[in-house]
């Protein structure tokens, strides 16, 4: 396997090393080995991305200039699709995407999203009319400014590093706002190759910082609690979301979370082509890493045992398609960590003891290396109170519940702390459009239709986070609304 090159810090416009050298270990997934080295921050770098990031905001015409800001991102964006290659590789290495993975969700959907981005800002109103009013006796002429909100915290998860550094970084930094982004001590390298890139780009020192640390928690503690940083933008679990709602309050930080799933897939009992729609359905993508991958799969009662079979069938044929580092068409690798394996594994162990039936795979899968490997999973004969369908495993487990009807099937997809994703399938539109309407959550797909790219909205409700991520909405989170009278005689 490739060695990684040394992921170093982006600081006020200077690729260096972390305070002391200090480095961390960065681990490949594929083979639990150490395959590079990141720069392990200090709270003093820490400090140093903060102090640039706002200087930069505050004493440079960078949140001014909108057209000169937009070509520059604009050029960035050329500049990661030229090493789009390096990108996909670096996936590969340290986030143990599958090749089919690495090319799609992790890099090229990362890239024609932050194109999208891009595009979109010049939509942008900076300035609106609100016309002439009169109010006691007086005369005003109003205009309505959008400003950027100042400095951003952008701090990201393992699962598709690039595709939410991006989501984070580009929408930021188009809106005029400065930047630290600390991505996962997991998967240093993206990150870092962004800061690297930054730099080839052109931008002002300190208008983009990237901190790498191993310590999962001292940079985000930092950057929350820091009255310097205006917003956090954060992508991670619940609870952690919770914890950054809660430091945040302390200096009224404008706090923007996407937080976990446990999206459900509904294939109502007219779906066409039942059985295929049933066995497309497996939580097999990226190892099921994925937030708003469905993973409770709603079938009819009436239609039960024909999608338990076939999807006994499914994962019989997929045993043998996973797990290949240089298979252009493996869409599933390892689990990032083994602490991410134990944690899948534990919830495969209490499925079991909750009373679901094991259908397939439940075991690390030794036959396919060293590294943190769990075969595809699939329960079946699960109610929804059972905690392998009510909390967010993040791991390549399917759950699936029977329902009576359309009314039932809602009710078992709202049943659920988290709102983030979910899709339906029928042959009547209206049909799957009044169950979509029906269901507490961010984005549906209906009938495959694909609800989360570059120029949508994502994010979601509940426990599933605050806020949108992505589209005109995702660049309009990192501004703040000024309304400006001038009185006229």
């Amino acid at each position: 396997m490739k060695e990684l090159a040394k992921a170093r810090l982006y600081i006020d416009g200077e690729i260096r090393d972390a305070e002391g050298d200090k480095t961390f270990d960065n681990i490949s997934p594929w083979n639990a080995q150490v395959v590079g080295q990141a720069a392990d921050a200090s709270a003093a770098d820490v400090d140093q991305a903060i102090t640039a990031a706002r200087r930069a905001f505050d004493e440079t015409d960078w949140a001014q200039d909108h057209a000169g800001r937009q070509a520059l991102v604009e050029r960035y964006m050329a500049l990661l699709r030229e090493n789009r290659e390096q990108l996909v590789e670096i996936a590969r290495v340290e986030a143990g995407a599958a090749i089919g993975a690495a090319f799609r969700a992790h890099v090229d959907f990362a890239l024609n999203g932050g194109d999208d981005l891009v595009r979109l800002a010049s939509d942008i109103r900076w300035e609106e009319d609100r016309g002439r009013r009169e109010e006691n006796g007086a005369a005003s002429e109003r205009i309505i400014v959008r400003e950027p909100l100042g400095v951003v915290a952008a701090i990201t998860p393992w699962n598709v590093p690039l595709y939410v550094n991006i989501g984070k970084v580009v929408a930021a930094l188009l809106a005029g706002c400065t930047v630290v982004l600390k991505p996962a001590p997991d998967t240093p390298l993206m990150g870092s190759y962004m800061g690297e890139l930054a730099a080839q780009a052109g931008f002002p020192a300190g208008v983009f910082n990237v901190v790498t640390s191993a310590d999962p928690a001292m940079a985000g503690e930092m950057l929350v609690a820091d009255p310097r940083v205006d917003v956090v933008s954060f992508t991670g679990s619940t609870g952690v979301g919770k914890r950054i709602m809660e430091a945040g309050a302390a200096t009224l930080k404008r706090i923007f979370l996407e937080l976990g799933g446990k999206s459900a897939k509904i294939i109502l009992d007219d779906a066409p082509d039942f059985a295929m729609k049933v066995m497309m359905s497996m939580a097999i993508f990226h190892a099921g890493q994925g937030c708003a991958m469905p993973t409770r799969l709603l079938v009819p009662r009436s239609r039960y045992d024909e999608a338990v079979e076939a999807l006994g069938m499914a994962y019989g044929g997929f045993a043998a398609r996973w797990g290949k580092y240089d298979d252009p068409e493996n869409i599933m690798g390892p689990v990032v960590s083994q602490r991410q394996m134990e944690r899948v594994l534990g919830y495969i162990e209490l499925g079991q003891k909750e009373g679901a039936r094991l259908l397939a795979g439940g075991q690390r899968d030794t036959q396919k290396g060293d590294g943190f490997f769990v075969q595809p999973t699939c329960f079946v004969d699960v109610t929804n109170d059972m905690r392998i369908a009510q909390e967010e495993i993040f791991g390549p487990v399917l759950v699936v519940i029977p329902f009576e009807d359309d009314e039932d099937a809602i009710r078992i997809a709202n049943e659920s702390s988290y709102g983030l994703s979910g899709a339906v399938v029928s042959a009547d539109r209206e049909r799957a459009m009044k169950v979509a309407r029906g269901i507490r959550t961010g984005s549906v797909s209906v009938n495959d239709g694909m609800c989360i790219t570059g120029d949508l909205p994502f994010g979601g409700v509940k426990g599933s986070g605050v806020g949108r991520e992505w589209g005109l909405e995702g660049i309009e989170e990192f501004l703040d609304t000024k309304a400006i009278a001038i009185g006229t005689a």
